[in-house]
């Protein structure tokens, strides 16, 4: 059973058309990418989600069917806004929280140690939520998003204000979640944390689903007409290449029209000055395509 469905959702606001006829799914067990640039309608989309505003038309599902007050208690939502209780303790705001949650007093005490101390906040504890940096309040969330061992989970910009060590804490925490069969909806603009991470995406631009997927998948789609080549030889000889560029010890080879990279390997197979380390196609980061997608949509709003 998918952990949420989006069927045809649409929500107006004014003469904003926040969301427009958006569709996906996303399953137990993986990490699903909700791209877009900002003002897209991802945080639209994950309101009507968590039923705070209701779609105009469309359906939701969550667990199988609509929100109810039962399931609430199995999501974790940890938001882009930060609004922890700043004259509260700590361990009094993420004891009040879990308690929201239906979590007992003597499990919720025992999650709260176990996270306090391995996001190294047990020693901070004690203090109030006006006296922590900003990475320590943006762990403090992380905690309260996933207490209560959540079914589904979904952050908004997840690793804001965390320095690189901590970003790899909640890096791996997310990961681990992910392997216990956790449903994860990720929103970031951190495409390389998109693409080291999720196993699909959606990306959303003004309201629509302009492209979805597997990240693998999507990044052989937008594959050009270009190989790298790890090894030497007379590169810039090949008849089959128009253009040849060196990058740390990496070659990309352009080929001509017409052309496979098949034809390509082929031919270097025939030619004893080459020596070929690793040969594969040249994927494009998930960075690239965004800039790409976005761009040509907005061209396309404004012919």
């Amino acid at each position: 059973m998918s952990s949420v469905i989006l069927e045809n959702v649409s929500k107006r606001f004014g003469q904003t058309q926040a969301a427009d006829h958006v569709s996906f799914h996303v399953e137990p067990g993986e990490i699903f990418g909700l791209l877009g640039p900002n003002g897209a309608g991802k945080t639209t989309t994950i309101r009507m989600m968590l039923d705070i505003i209701r779609p105009d038309t469309g359906r939701v599902a969550i667990f199988g069917d609509a929100m109810t007050e039962e399931k609430k208690n199995r999501i974790g939502y940890l938001p882009e806004e930060r609004g922890l209780y700043a004259d509260q303790k700590l361990i009094d705001v993420i004891l009040y929280l879990a308690s929201l949650k239906g979590l007992d007093k003597k499990t919720a005490a025992a999650n709260a140690e176990t996270y306090l101390k391995q996001l190294d906040l047990w020693t901070h504890r004690d203090k109030k939520m006006s006296t922590l940096s900003r990475g320590m309040h943006q762990k403090a969330q992380f905690i309260v998003t996933v207490l209560h061992d959540p079914d589904l989970i979904i952050v908004d910009e997840p690793f804001s204000g965390l320095d690189p060590v901590n970003t790899e804490l909640i890096r791996q925490m997310l990961l681990d979640l992910r392997d216990k069969g956790k449903a994860i909806i990720m929103s970031t603009h951190q495409m390389h944390q998109v693409e080291a991470m999720c196993d699909r995406i959606v990306l959303i631009h003004r309201g629509r689903v302009v492209l979805e997927g597997a990240v693998a998948a999507v990044r052989r789609q937008f594959a050009g007409n270009t190989v790298e080549i790890g090894g030497s030889g007379p590169f810039e000889q090949l008849s089959q290449v128009q253009l040849v560029e060196h990058h740390n010890n990496t070659w990309q080879l352009s080929l001509a029209d017409g052309v496979t990279p098949n034809d390509l390997l082929r031919e270097l197979a025939k030619n004893e000055d080459i020596y070929i380390e690793h040969f594969s196609l040249a994927m494009p980061s998930l960075n690239e395509i965004f800039i790409r997608i976005v761009g040509e949509n907005q061209l396309d709003e404004q012919s």
